[in-house]
């Protein structure tokens, strides 16, 4: 004899107040990188990071598409969040982190 399906309860959110993001959060505060490792492993962890950053302020300022975020773009957001101007190498990154976040 088939078990009837149970109804589908109503999914609730678990915050209790709505947040608003007008500007990105505030980084936390930063730790120093482990010694010891190779000069070109700190400039790409650094990238990456910054990369990141950008990345998640374009999403939090309504730039979902890779191909919406030029590097005119990409740059005018980090003096928003006040980070020295990426390179190109760190735009292309950037619109990495988007494309394969979908």
């Amino acid at each position: 004899m088939p078990v009837p399906a149970a109804a589908p309860k109503p999914m609730q959110s678990t915050v209790q107040h709505p947040v608003l993001l007008d500007l990105p959060y505030e980084p936390v505060e930063k730790r120093p990188l482990p010694p010891g490792r190779p000069r070109e492993w700190y400039v790409t962890h650094n990238r990456r990071l910054k990369a990141m950053r950008l990345a998640i302020a374009l999403l939090d300022s309504g730039v979902h598409l890779p191909n919406q975020a030029r590097n005119e773009r990409i740059r005018s957001t980090a003096e928003v969040i006040g980070v020295h101007p990426p390179s190109d190498t760190t735009c292309h990154m950037v619109r990495a982190l988007m494309r394969y976040s979908r």
